[in-house]
């Protein structure tokens, strides 16, 4: 009896992780069992990189039609001065950005409102009464999932736009700036999806999730882009879009950030407080209230 009592807790923690791998595998088909999801993921890709590169290409054009055609200065004045020209930005196009902000936001919220809208969730909660373990196994997979695709779409969008630009001034991995804002990129995916899978756990209904997650992420930024008012550039600062912007800003070009700008460390700051705040909402919302 005594060395079957001191066996017991040895194998509890083994037993665990086979339950949570189980819930890994189970959210794992959930996601990947809707065609709607790859798809979305597969061209939504496509189209941020292509938008991304159709913007280096023009550039490189543009730079070229002019390296053969100088301007020549107007009669009677000075030569304007060429623009500066950053070739950091044509990987990060606001456009393309915003779409794939959208997109892992609307995976993320899908990924609970899904199960909550079929009533799959009360099956779910049935087999596996702990819900924070079904929501922290929720949060892995899209996490996951959501890294791996914004790591693809900005490594491609860096390498293929550079590779666009390299008789331009085109830049590489290890250029200053170039590697933080890659990085940058590929995190906002994850950020977004788990703000997503928040408001889907809050809100419970597709429309009305979509909607909050859009108006969240992008409208509300877009009101607080003013400088008139300290406060209301320092609301600004505070959300993903604004920290993101600023980690991918070339150093080169810091100056042009306006009068309240982040600093690289609070820029990750934010993108850590809203990565945390989402995780916690969605296992606060999930076990306190019914299914």
């Amino acid at each position: 009896m005594t060395a079957v009592l001191d066996k017991t807790p040895a194998r509890l923690p083994v037993r665990e992780s086979v339950r949570f791998r189980h819930l890994l595998i189970a959210e794992w088909i959930k996601l990947w069992s809707l065609r709607s999801t790859c798809w979305v993921l597969g061209v939504g890709a496509l189209t941020v990189i292509g938008i991304n590169v159709n913007s280096a290409a023009s550039n490189a054009d543009r730079l070229a039609h002019r390296s053969l055609m100088p301007p020549e200065p107007p009669p009677g004045g000075p030569a304007r001065p060429e623009p500066l020209f950053d070739p950091l930005h044509t990987a990060f196009v606001d456009p393309a950005w915003q779409l794939l902000v959208i997109i892992a936001a609307t995976v993320g919220g899908i990924a609970v409102f899904g199960e909550h809208s079929s009533g799959l969730i009360r099956t779910t909660f049935a087999a596996v009464p702990d819900r924070q373990a079904v929501i922290a196994a929720k949060v892995t997979v899209v996490s996951a999932v959501m890294l791996a695709l914004g790591t693809l779409v900005s490594g491609t969008s860096f390498g293929v736009t550079q590779m666009l630009l390299r008789e331009y001034g085109g830049l590489s991995l290890g250029d200053p700036g170039a590697l933080r804002a890659v990085a940058a990129a590929a995190v906002l995916a994850p950020l977004c999806a788990l703000v997503g899978m928040a408001v889907g756990a809050a809100v419970r209904h597709a429309a009305g999730s979509i909607v909050t997650v859009i108006a969240l992420l992008l409208l509300i930024p877009a009101l607080l882009q003013g400088e008139r008012y300290r406060w209301v550039k320092e609301a600004g600062n505070a959300m993903p879009l604004s920290a993101w912007e600023r980690l991918v800003t070339n150093p080169e070009r810091a100056h042009d950030l306006g009068k309240y700008p982040l600093t690289i460390t609070e820029a990750w700051i934010v993108y850590g407080a809203w990565i945390t705040a989402a995780v916690a909402i969605a296992l606060l919302v999930v076990r306190r209230r019914d299914v």
